[in-house]
Parts: C-alpha cells; sequence; structure tokens
C-alpha cells in the first residue's frame, strides 16, 4: 500500500526520457525491482536483529551513534518525506483536475489548492484515529491494484490483437539518443521514486503488535521474524510485476513521443482505450495517490515520534492524544513541511531531489548492517542475508550517487548541503546538555502550551484508542 502510490503514474515519463529507448526503460523497471528486493532483504535482517519503530533512524543510531542518526532524521524531516508527500499531492490533484482541463496544463493554483485540501483532510484523519487511517490504507491499497489491474488487463488485450508494435525488439531498441551513463544514473532514480517505500513497515515495527498486550522484546522479534519478512517478500515481486506490466500496457496505446508528451500518461492511456470509461483513470489514480498520502502520512509521523523519543527532536513531537492515541504533534510538523515544499519546485526535479537522498539514507543503513556484523557477530538475528546482497547493493548504490552527483550536481549538491546544516543543530540542540536556564524555560513553556493545544502526553502503559 505504501510502494504503490503515484510513482507509476508519473515515472514512466521520467525513466523513458532519461532511458532512450522503450526496451531500456522497460529493463530498468525490472531492476529497479530486484534492487529493491536486495534492499529490503538487508532492512528485514535489521527489523527483526533491532525491534524498534523508525526504520533507517533507528538502525543508524543504535549502530553509528546519535550524530549519524540526527542527520539521516534531520534530512528524512526536512526532505525525502515532505517532499515525497508534495509530490503525491500534486499529483492527485492534476489527475482530478485533468478531466477539467483536457488540453492543457490544470492551473497552477488549483493544482496547489487542492493538493493542500487533501493533504489537511488526511492529515485530520490521522490525528482523529489510528483505525481510520489504516482502514483508508487498507481500501485504497484494493482501490489502485484494481485501477492497475485494468491497465494490464487492457494492455493484454491489446497484444492479442496484435497491437504491439512498440514492444517488438527492432522497436523498442530503436534510441532516439544515446543515453550516457549519467543518464542513466537519472532514469534509475526516477524509476526508483516509484519503489520508494519499500522500507516503509520497518517504520512501525513496534506498532505489529496488538497494543493491548503487555510484549517482551524476545516476543516482539518473534513476531516481526514471521510478519516483517513475509510482508517483504510477497510485495516486492509484486510490485515489480505489477510496475512492468503497467509499463508494457501503457505501450500498446502510445507511442514513445505520445507518452513523453503526455501530462497525466494513465488518462491518456484511458482516452485512447476506455473510450466512454475513460474517466475510470483519472478516478483510479486519484484514489491511488489519496492513499499513498495517507500511507506517507502515517509512517512519517512516526518517524517524528521515533526521532523525539530518543532526544533527537523536540519533546512535544513523542507525545500523543490523550484519548485518540495519535501523534498528533509530529503529525502537524509532517503536514507543515509539506505545505511548504509544495509551494516551490517541479515535480520532476522533486523526484531527483528526494531519491538520492533516500538512496544516500538506504545505502547508510546497509553499511551500517556489515558494521553491526563485525561489531556484533554473536547477536541473535532470526533472520541472516549473505553477506554477498548487502555488497551487491552497495555497489549498484555507490554507481547511483555518483553519477547521479556529475549529472545533476546543482540538485544532489543542495541536499547534501541540507543534510550537513543538521550538524551545527545537533551539536546546539541535543549535544550541548548544560544550556542557560532561560532557554530551558523556553521550551519548557512552549512544550506545555503545545500540550494544551493539542491535548498530548507522553505515551504511558496501558493506554488503548478510544
Amino acid at each position: 500500500g505504501n510502494i504503490i502510490g503515484s510513482g507509476i503514474f508519473i515515472s514512466p515519463k521520467g525513466v523513458l526520457e532519461h532511458s532512450g529507448s522503450v526496451g531500456l526503460a522497460l529493463i530498468i523497471w525490472v531492476l529497479g525491482g530486484g534492487v529493491a528486493a536486495l534492499g529490503s532483504l538487508c532492512y528485514a535482517e535489521l527489523g527483526v536483529t533491532i525491534p524498534k519503530s523508525g526504520g533507517d533512524y533507528s538502525y543508524v543510531t543504535e549502530i553509528f551513534g546519535g550524530l549519524a542518526g540526527f542527520l539521516l532524521l534531520w534530512s528524512a524531516v526536512l526532505i525525502m518525506y515532505p517532499t515525497s508527500l508534495a509530490v503525491i499531492s500534486l499529483t492527485f490533484s492534476n489527475y482530478v483536475l485533468q478531466p477539467v482541463f483536457p488540453n492543457c496544463i490544470p492551473p497552477y493554483n488549483a493544482s496547489r489548492i487542492l493538493s493542500m485540501v487533501c493533504l489537511l483532510l488526511l492529515t485530520w484523519v490521522n490525528s482523529s484515529s489510528v483505525r481510520w487511517a489504516t482502514r483508508i490504507q487498507d481500501i485504497f491499497t484494493a482501490g489502485k491494484l484494481l485501477a492497475l489491474a485494468l491497465i494490464i488487463i487492457v494492455g493484454f488485450i491489446q497484444i492479442f490483437k496484435g497491437n504491439y508494435e512498440e514492444l517488438t525488439p527492432s522497436n523498442a531498441f530503436k534510441f532516439w539518443m544515446t543515453p550516457s551513463v549519467g543518464h542513466l544514473a537519472l532514469a534509475f532514480l526516477q524509476g526508483s521514486f516509484a519503489f520508494s517505500g519499500w522500507n516503509f513497515l520497518n517504520y512501525v515495527t513496534e506498532e505489529l503488535v496488538d497494543p493491548r498486550r503487555q510484549v517482551s522484546v524476545s516476543m516482539l522479534s518473534t513476531f516481526s521474524w514471521r510478519n516483517l519478512p513475509r510482508a517483504i517478500f510477497i510485495s516486492i515481486p509484486l510490485v515489480t510485476f505489477v510496475y512492468t506490466f503497467t509499463n508494457i500496457a501503457y505501450f500498446t496505446a502510445m507511442s514513445p513521443q505520445e507518452l513523453l508528451s503526455s501530462n497525466a500518461v494513465a488518462v491518456t492511456f484511458g482516452e485512447k482505450l476506455l473510450g466512454y470509461f475513460s474517466w475510470v483513470m483519472p478516478v483510479s489514480v486519484a484514489l491511488s495517490t489519496f492513499g499513498g498520502i495517507n500511507g506517507y502520512l502515517f509512517t512519517s509521523s512516526r518517524l517524528c515520534f521515533s526521532g523525539a523519543r530518543e532526544g533527537h527532536l523536540p519533546s512535544l513531537l513523542a507525545m500523543i492524544h490523550v484519548k485518540h492515541c495519535t501523534p498528533i504533534p509530529a503529525l502537524l510538523v509532517c503536514c507543515l513541511a509539506t505545505l511548504i515544499i509544495m509551494l516551490v519546485g517541479d515535480t520532476y526535479t522533486l523526484i531527483n531531489y528526494v531519491s538520492f537522498i533516500n538512496y544516500l539514507c538506504y545505502g547508510v543503513t546497509i553499511i551500517g548492517l556489515i558494521v553491526l556484523r563485525w561489531r556484533k557477530p554473536k547477536i541473535f538475528r532470526p533472520i541472516k542475508v549473505n553477506l554477498l546482497i548487502p555488497i551487491t547493493y552497495l555497489a549498484f548504490w555507490a554507481f547511483l550517487l555518483i553519477f547521479s552527483l556529475y549529472s545533476e550536481p546543482v540538485v544532489c549538491g543542495i541536499g547534501l548541503i541540507i543534510i550537513f546544516t543538521g550538524v551545527p543543530v545537533f551539536f546546539l540542540g541535543v549535544y550541548w546538555r548544560n544550556k542557560p536556564k532561560s532557554v530551558n524555560r523556553l521550551i519548557e513553556s512552549m512544550t506545555c502550551w503545545g500540550q494544551k493545544l493539542c491535548f498530548v502526553v507522553y505515551p504511558q502503559g496501558g493506554v488503548t484508542e478510544e
């Protein structure tokens, strides 16, 4: 539910643009799924070895210490999740408005306003009830799979009718440009955005257990060992299959030039093949992205919660509503950061931006797996992957980051600068313990004010959702 969102409906254009041919674009989609599978296997080991919510942040903090964990948290809170939420929200509004503006790009202001309304609505839902949020996720996951299934089925019908000219080897590998290594790296970045979210289950590891039971760490590890890897092993191959065949279906209805010129790929596909029922596609994509926004809000707020609980963010963000047991302050911070980013930036530039930093964090986390193997070889590991898996992933990771930095030095460079601005923040806000009394009083008053405004308290044992 978290992986499949807006990516499959916007990334095909970016992947095709940088790969230079239909055949190479399809290969990149398959390889993208393979790389996500390698990474998810590594995260499965980390998830059951360090059974804490917070995902990458918790693992990096545990293995490399507070500064490294804080920098990952800083980049995630400032860039990764707000940017991803902004892209998905803008995709939602573009597809909703596309039937209203069939011959042009939807107006800037209309798109932004609708995106903000959607974001605010789902922030309210997530603040009101965990149960509502998870039910929305379940319902819209089924809806988005049905939408993609419709695209794939129609694509197969087209193939059986003989409409697969663009997929024949002679046409599929007809390059209209010769892609450089840098272009290939950017194509992978565009595709990787569609696969982002494969690590999100690690952000709520603790919440996989029935919250009404008192559970020991050993019991949690056993539960995670059974369920966390199972979810990963099922989801990644399924998503790779769906993404690859969705792209194949697109090319049964559109030439590469038509796909590149389309403002909404799935809408163009529906207009060409579904006739009177073409309205189904924008509605389906809107439902899909709506569920994607909900999933990102749910998991990114838990990251803020975990960071505050470790003392790396203000303590207010580690508080939950007294009745609903939802992290309202963390949700409001995620919402506000997304609203700010939503007002600036082109969608495809934002995708390069967030994908670069995503991969940077993934790689550091998987390096941590190797370091943990070296430091604590005898620690209990319910799952232990072959070392070739993280090494292969890291080889691809290094290739992607180096050539992405070479091809988009400004975008990637700004991302690195923002990450390292977290160093002085860490030493002033976290490492510096003996702050003046005036500073401590100010922080305490802001925390008390936030508690009264949001009706939140620190989590206590025995609290259950109303």
